[in-house]
């Protein structure tokens, strides 16, 4: 393998039903800063059925050009035939650093594309770099539960790959004026030759908490001591009417399902404003949160690493300080009429 041949970093768009899913514009965002070291340009790839009206959303958040596979064999996710596409793509063209989304499709997608090209993948990422010198893509993840961050290297296979985990990285705001080429690409697929078949797809109508999507978040830990002291954590996320999460010891205890868990292990999350109480801020919750534009950290211990991270600290006992905040809360909301405003 030469790999002076491989040139150019390039994002899987995934795409359902005709809109591109969020984390696939935030690796455009991240992309764009790769390929600007690299000094090559950033190109989107798409596969799907009818599906070419997305190229200009996807050169509008940064990429310099589009490759897209439209087929009706494509409409469903399968591993089998968007494989095909990646590869015809990938060999035909030759990237040197390919992101996906660290979601269902694109985990499994990246791992069966890995394999065929005999190249290396790394998942769960949730940094990245370039060593422009070597032209070594730097993903890293944390590692032995979460205690350190590895930084892994594919240093004699092209394409260098990796997943990244949703909501790590920002999109870059979307320019509606810019300019980019697209490049659509032929493929032979039958769907009698294909080996799965989608009968049904059925959507989770369950309601659920979605602390991704969430602009406030009140999350408490087990520095709240007991499950009694937790409800705190809920009163004053009704209060200033925020999402409740948790860090894994409290999902552990029975406090909150696993939906509301934030960290290595659950959700990332990226809000306007984080609430952090009773939270140590070991390195496993923190990659979860870290990227939230505001951090408001209550802890006891003036030494817990979460004050790190934080925006705003206050040294204190929880139990002490929730019910001051919560009065103040409910005080601003009859002066405001009922509302908070988070603008």
């Amino acid at each position: 393998m030469n790999l002076d041949d491989y040139r150019g970093v390039w994002i899987f768009i995934e795409q359902n039903d005709g809109k591109i899913e969020g984390v696939s514009l935030e690796l455009l965002g991240a992309g764009r800063k790769l390929a600007d070291k690299l000094q090559v340009p950033l190109s989107g790839f798409l596969l799907g059925s009818e599906i070419k009206q997305l190229a200009n959303q996807v050169i509008s958040y940064g990429a310099d050009q589009v490759y897209i596979i439209d087929h009706p064999v494509l409409k469903n996710y399968r591993t089998e035939s968007y494989m095909k596409g990646v590869m015809l793509l990938a060999e035909k063209y030759k990237p040197e650093i390919i992101l996906y989304g660290a979601t269902p499709n694109g985990k499994d997608l990246a791992s069966a594309v890995a394999t065929d090209l005999n190249t290396g993948l790394t998942a769960d990422t949730t940094m990245l770099d370039v060593d422009v010198e070597n032209r070594l893509l730097e993903a890293s993840r944390p590692a032995f539960g979460g205690n350190i961050m590895a930084t892994i290297l594919c240093k004699k296979h092209r394409p260098q790959m990796a997943t990244v985990r949703p909501k790590v990285m920002k999109a870059l705001e979307p320019d509606n004026v810019r300019l980019g080429n697209v490049i659509e690409e032929k493929i032979s697929l039958q769907e009698e030759d294909m080996r799965t078949k989608v009968l049904q797809i059925v959507n989770d109508v369950t309601k659920k908490v979605n602390l991704a999507d969430a602009h406030v978040i009140v999350c408490g830990g087990k520095g709240m001591g007991d499950f009694q002291n937790f409800q705190l954590i809920h009163e004053l996320a009704e209060t200033i009417g925020a999402s409740v999460g948790g860090t894994r010891d409290v999902v552990e205890a029975g406090w909150l399902p696993h939906e509301q868990q934030v960290g290595q292990t659950g959700e990332t999350v990226t809000p306007k404003i984080y609430f952090a109480i009773g939270i140590s801020g070991a390195i496993q919750h923190v990659v979860g949160m870290k990227n939230s534009e505001f951090i408001i950290a209550i802890n006891k211990d003036p030494n817990a690493p979460i004050f790190d991270v934080a925006t705003y600290g206050i040294v204190g006992d929880a139990m002490e300080i929730l019910p001051k905040l919560i009065e103040q809360f409910k005080q601003l909301r009859t002066e405001k009429g009922g509302e908070i405003s988070y603008a």
